[in-house]
């Protein structure tokens, strides 16, 4: 049984959970200035068009930025200490806050690459984080 907080799937974010389940990541791509972002949302935040529409991301970048949270973050993160938060710079542009998994939190490291790993929580919901790339 997964006891942390999960997401609210509502019908603006419905397509991204359902490719997420699929492990594909989708962000949303303004057809006027051809520009990437994250979170989904209606209207581009770059240009404000709303000619928006999903897109399929490769699931690759960077680090941007990141903390080590060494104590959880409420009792149901107690055990999961100390883990790595971090904001991941999309090779399409757009930063994302997730977590990075697979690796000690003192290896992470500013600029380092990444790609997508995916948890599949409950069969309904699986979330994005990432991994550092090999060679990373």
């Amino acid at each position: 049984m997964y006891d942390k907080p999960l997401p609210i799937v509502d019908p603006d974010t419905a397509p991204y959970w359902d490719a997420a389940r699929e492990h594909r990541l989708l962000i949303k791509r303004c057809a006027d200035c051809g520009r990437c972002h994250f979170y989904p949302r209606e209207l581009c935040p770059h240009c404000h068009s709303d000619a928006v529409a999903w897109h399929e991301a490769r699931g690759t970048g960077s680090i941007y930025s990141f903390t080590i949270a060494r104590r959880g973050a409420g009792p149901a993160f107690q055990a999961d200490a100390p883990y790595v938060v971090a904001v991941v710079q999309l090779d399409e542009g757009p930063r994302m806050m997730t977590n990075i998994v697979g690796c000690p939190p003192d290896d992470v490291r500013i600029g380092q690459r990444v790609t997508v790993a995916y948890e599949d929580v409950t069969p309904e919901i699986s979330l994005p984080k990432f991994r550092l790339a090999e060679g990373a």
